[in-house]
């Protein structure tokens, strides 16, 4: 027997079908390209985003067709976005921070039809357009006044011109909720990207969960700030999730420096943001560099890597802003925990909540953990076993684009996301390395992450990393990476001394060398794999002493 509701497709175009309609005039702004801060609503957005939907079907775009942007957070990316997918056109999102090698590569594989670009990267396309076979128009996000700077891109049109030209009136969906919607590439640490397609369907799911009390909470009365960039797993789902409930949204541009965010903040009453703790790092220096503080800011959302515990404490004891711990990947869309307390932990004083803060959380409805040793076998949840995480639910990937890797879920139907953690009785599940990066010593695994965030607390550390190095007797053994501050100096005894009583002595490292830079991905986290390269051939001072010269 089935249920008598009426049929009616999870589509995402729906989204901004309901924000024009309920929430037409609430704010967006942007801090645009061209310099100033441009301002439009919800309505405005809806009627230039069918505008857009027009001039793709007079291009030929048709459903399935893929169409890429390569952007900054902005109102026009957005526009953009739910163009492409109000008609059932697949939106690709282009990573900026990648290599242009990789760009082509991934513009290729998904063989993009149109191409949406900032003028940023206007120097990139022109040289390399003849590399992109498969890209018949490129459309410049900008004005008239600013089309100069493609006159190097023969053919390409205005982004405005296009608003101009076409009606608005588009009909939207229509489409079976499963169709393809968006196509992001993992970041390719290991191997070439691979394609990650989010349905209608898994998008709309991801954003009803996202608006959990429990997950990110937003609401009508919220203002948001958009840090997390629209090419990093559709910044978080803040691009759904604020047309969702009509939040206003606030987005940077290019500008993710400390001053820039702060005066969005300030002058546009955010109340929540999303980004990566370098971000926030950048900010903190801002604000105390000013002796200033936040006169409207609540909630922050951080991910992408572990949040240092002096930066949690920084928010919430100078500024009274709580934090939000956040794990999730390309592949989960990417929310699949958030450390927000339990009633028992939210009771207890702050530095005994401390702990849990600092885990990657517990997971929302939707999302299935479990972990398992090299052999399959599930383990225990006693936050102490450290397992291989995967994860399972409604809109986490069943296979990449073009099936790249072959079948990638397990019997049970669990993604391996290739995350060591442990998850504790209470259901807070903590990342304790990555499963190339772990350290075995001893035949026991040593967590680089966490002697990491401990590192990187001490006054004198601006980044800190932790690589394995290879040891005669002990198979590998820790070694410390430290950028300092500007215009600090320090020993190798001052390191390993604040370490002292905070990790077991076995893991204490056996070196520490300080560096000029500690490299970072295109997603912002450290770069292991050119750590690891650059290091090869270092010999531990403990690996000469039995032996090795």
């Amino acid at each position: 027997m089935l249920g008598l509701m009426q049929d009616w497709p999870l589509t995402v175009d729906k989204i901004l079908d309901h924000a024009a309609e309920w929430h037409g005039g609430r704010e967006i702004v942007s801090r645009s390209l061209e310099g100033p801060i441009v301002r439009t609503t919800y309505g405005a957005m809806h009627d230039r985003a069918k505008r857009i939907s027009n001039a793709l079907k007079a291009m030929g775009v048709k459903l399935g067709d893929r169409v890429a942007t390569l952007a900054w957070n902005s109102g026009r990316h957005m526009e953009a976005w739910y163009g492409i997918m109000g008609i059932g056109a697949v939106c690709h999102t282009l990573n900026p921070r990648l290599f242009a090698d990789q760009l082509c590569y991934i513009i290729n594989h998904a063989e993009d039809k149109v191409l949406f670009t900032d003028l940023t990267f206007l120097p990139t396309l022109v040289e390399r357009r003849a590399q992109m076979p498969s890209v018949e128009q490129v459309v410049v996000m900008t004005d008239r006044d600013h089309m100069g700077a493609a006159a190097a891109l023969p053919g390409a049109l205005c982004f405005e011109t296009l608003v101009e030209e076409h009606s608005p009136d588009c009909v939207w969906g229509g489409f079976d909720e499963h169709t393809a919607a968006g196509i992001c590439y993992t970041s390719g640490t290991t191997g070439n990207p691979k394609g990650v397609v989010y349905s209608h369907r898994s998008n709309f799911l991801h954003t009803l969960v996202t608006l959990q009390r429990d997950v990110m909470g937003l609401s009508l009365h919220d203002v948001a700030l958009m840090v997390a960039p629209m090419f990093h797993a559709n910044a978080w789902g803040l691009a759904f999730s604020c047309p969702a409930v009509g939040c206003k949204l606030v987005m940077p541009g290019q500008r993710l420096d400390g001053a820039a965010v702060l005066e969005l903040i300030e002058t546009e009453g955010v109340t929540f943001a999303g980004a990566v703790p370098t971000v926030w790092q950048m900010l903190l220096q801002e604000v105390r560099a000013r002796k200033a503080s936040f006169s409207t800011l609540k909630r922050v959302l951080i991910g992408g890597s572990a949040v240092p515990e002096a930066l949690m404490r920084a928010f919430h004891d100078d500024y009274g802003v709580e934090v939000i711990h956040a794990w999730g990947m390309t592949e989960t869309s990417p929310m699949g925990t958030l450390g927000v307390l339990t009633p028992e932990i939210a009771a207890l004083p702050y530095e005994e909540q401390l702990p849990y803060r600092l885990k990657q959380g517990r997971t929302p409805m939707g999302v299935e953990l479990k972990l398992v040793d090299d052999s399959g076998r599930r383990l225990p949840h006693d936050g102490e076993t450290m397992g291989r995480l995967k994860v399972k639910g409604g809109f986490v990937a069943a296979r990449y684009f073009k099936a790249e890797g072959g079948d990638i879920l397990d019997a049970d139907g669990f993604f391996d996301t290739g995350d060591m953690a442990t998850i504790d009785a209470a259901g807070f599940m903590q990342i304790t390395d990555r499963v190339k990066d772990v350290i075995k010593s001893g035949g026991e695994w040593i967590s680089s992450i966490e002697i990491e965030n401990l590192a990187v607390a001490h006054p004198k550390a601006m980044l800190a990393a932790v690589i394995g190095v290879a040891h005669p007797k002990w198979d590998e053994r820790p070694l410390l990476l430290v950028k300092l501050r500007e215009g600090e100096s320090a020993t190798r005894a001052e390191f390993l001394e604040f370490l002292e009583g905070k990790i077991a002595r076995w893991w204490m490292p056996d070196d520490v060398v300080f560096v000029d830079e500690i490299p970072l991905g295109a997603t912002g986290k450290i770069d292991k794999k050119l750590l690891r390269h650059r290091m090869e051939g270092y010999v531990l001072p403990t690996a000469q002493a039995d032996g090795v010269k």
